[in-house]
């Protein structure tokens, strides 16, 4: 019985070094996450830099991966795309914004899986399901996306949608929370329930819909269920 014991206890012991040291690599990669307005973020890797949606610019960064959701103007931005892409960047995205960019353009549908420049990259589906702003059939996505051995999922435009519970292992989930084009605060908590991250970040609030306001919401409501970070915008 003592050596059971003593088995159970190092295997607890194991479990609970472990689990500190997820959470310390989860914080490092919440650390690399640099919110830009809207749904723009900068993901700094060891080796790679990704950027979401470039839209409203301010800086002089560089991608080396460019993820676009759809082509909208505030997510498709040839303007801001042009202002940190490199000769061998990479731009993932849908096929109608494709048309709208020049260089390395990759186009996905819901579904499609890729490998850029060591990250694994997977278009999953986004569309509303009570408003029309983005219709599933046109085919638009976010994208679950792995930086140094975590993943990240940016959702893009989207409602809570029945896809989201098969989303596996995310660690980082970035969520729009302004409603009237995408979910609200109130729905984007079920939606973080649902995928159930390490992390939850809200977005797309403050610049054409939604405010902080949402965001803390958002927060508040997932208090002891999941850790939210609100970033500040850069």
């Amino acid at each position: 019985m003592k050596g059971v014991c003593a088995g159970c206890a190092l295997l607890g012991m194991v479990l609970f070094l472990s689990s500190n040291i997820y959470a310390k690599e989860v914080d490092v990669m919440v650390e690399n996450i640099h919110w830009l307005g809207h749904d723009t973020f900068r993901i700094s890797g060891k080796d790679v830099t990704v950027f979401t949606d470039p839209f409203r610019l301010k800086g002089t960064d560089s991608a080396d991966i460019i993820l676009i959701t759809h082509d909208h103007y505030d997510h498709c931005s040839p303007e801001d795309v042009r202002k940190v892409q490199k000769e061998d960047t990479v731009i993932v995205a849908t096929p109608d914004c494709a048309g709208k960019l020049s260089g390395d353009v990759r186009t996905v549908s819901p579904g499609d899986r890729l490998e850029v420049k060591g990250v694994r990259i997977e278009a999953v589906p986004a569309y509303n399901t009570n408003k029309e702003f983005h219709p599933r059939n046109r085919g638009w996505v976010g994208y679950i996306f792995e930086v140094d051995g975590k993943r990240i999922y940016i959702a893009g435009d989207t409602d809570r949608i029945p896809e989201m519970k098969s989303f596996s292992d995310v660690d980082v989930a970035l969520l729009p929370v302004s409603g009237t084009y995408v979910m609200t605060a109130e729905e984007a908590v079920e939606a973080a329930l649902d995928i159930g991250p390490e992390v939850a970040v809200p977005m797309h609030y403050g610049s054409i819909v939604g405010s902080e306001a949402d965001a803390r919401r958002f927060e508040e409501a997932l208090k002891g269920k999941i850790r939210v970070v609100v970033l500040k915008e850069e």
